[in-house]
């Protein structure tokens, strides 16, 4: 089998990665919910953005790192906080932290993820953030907090779309059902997730000091009231098409909530973003960094945490050289200026940025 370091594209990570994991595992990872309009939407909001690129700026030397929080990350571009990562690759959730930490980024662990935070606090002193999802009173949020800091996690980060859990029905219609699923939904007295408020934010605020971000703003109007609760960090995101269908693709929310912002918070992004093209429109439109969700999970597909590791090189490679080509030396020179509406030119779905492979599709049982 060839080598992944003799692989010179993210097209070859996702073949690779298509052709390690079983029908049920890239369905969970790559698919969304009921029709997947919102997964197709999140691609088709790329695919709508041109670039309008500046000639003769002496672009020998660019520098495509930025700070997030008072972190020096080597890319704008972080690692979501992703569900049952175990099924991907054996380290699971150790293997993306280790991943960032060789790669000068920041990982996301989720809290139904594998193996404990305990275990991934200590295995890297790279910057991490700690994602929950409430399962529990406020004396159960306050000690998930607390074992976070304990374990060397320095933000911690609220998912706030996930009230019930959607109807992802290429799982539904297979009758399988991913262990992250069960760990959201079972195991509480009552529906913690359902019963999250604004009351929960600002009781988090005023006990615990440390940096909090909210997962899953869709609109202007959620994002205003998070800064009123002095909240640090805006995440748009849709949670890659997998929980309300038919809602807006997370890169046509971006604009909107970067304006309600306006400077006051950092703002991520997460949605579809498969291409270094992706994370410099994502940062054209105000974000000041992105999350990758399913091509993290290519990369730890492709072959574990050095797979997730040279997926972030080949991502770097993209990046740097679109810079170049864009006049652009640091992201500190990029603006709305540099990106316009286009129509695009291919039906959107979750690998149609890869166009030179075709991943094997079939039919689900009847």
């Amino acid at each position: 089998m060839t080598s992944l370091d003799d692989f010179s594209t993210l097209q070859q990570i996702a073949l690779r990665a298509r052709r390690n994991l079983n029908w049920n595992v890239w369905d969970y990872l790559m698919g969304g919910s009921e029709t997947e309009t919102s997964l197709k939407r999140n691609r088709q909001g790329f695919d709508s953005l041109g670039l309008a690129p500046r000639i003769l700026r002496n672009v020998a030397n660019v520098d495509p790192s930025t700070t997030f929080l008072g972190k020096q990350i080597r890319l704008p571009v972080m690692l979501a906080p992703i569900g049952s990562l175990q099924l991907v690759t054996p380290d699971g959730g150790l293997a993306s932290a280790q991943a960032a930490a060789e790669a000068g980024t920041i990982s996301f662990l989720s809290s139904v993820t594998q193996p404990e935070m305990e275990e991934v606090g200590a295995a890297t002193n790279a910057p991490k953030v700690f994602q929950l999802y409430v399962k529990g009173d406020d004396d159960w949020i306050d000690e998930q907090v607390k074992r976070a800091q304990d374990s060397g996690f320095e933000i911690f980060c609220l998912t706030v779309d996930t009230a019930l859990y959607s109807r992802r029905e290429r799982d539904i219609l297979k009758r399988w059902e991913p262990s992250s699923r069960r760990a959201v939904v079972e195991g509480a007295d009552q529906d913690y997730l359902a019963m999250l408020n604004w009351d929960t934010v600002k009781r988090f605020k005023d006990r615990h000091d440390i940096p909090l971000i909210l997962k899953g703003i869709g609109t202007a109007e959620d994002a205003t009231i998070a800064l009123e609760h002095d909240v640090e960090c805006i995440y748009v995101s849709n949670h890659g098409g997998r929980q309300l269908d038919h809602g807006r693709g997370s890169i046509d929310v971006l604009p909107e909530v970067v304006e309600a912002v306006g400077g006051k918070a950092s703002v991520l992004v997460d949605g579809a973003i498969m291409r270094g093209t992706d994370v410099i429109k994502a940062l054209a439109l105000g974000a000041d960094a992105v999350c990758i969700g399913k091509l993290q999970g290519l990369g730890l597909a492709a072959g574990g945490k050095d797979g997730l590791v040279h997926t972030l090189r080949l991502l770097e490679a993209e990046i740097r050289t679109s810079m170049a080509l864009l006049g652009l030396h640091n992201f500190s020179e990029l603006d709305a200026s540099y990106v316009e509406e286009v129509e695009p030119l291919m039906p959107a779905h979750q690998t149609s940025p890869y166009t030179h492979i075709e991943l094997e599709e079939r039919e689900y049982e009847r």
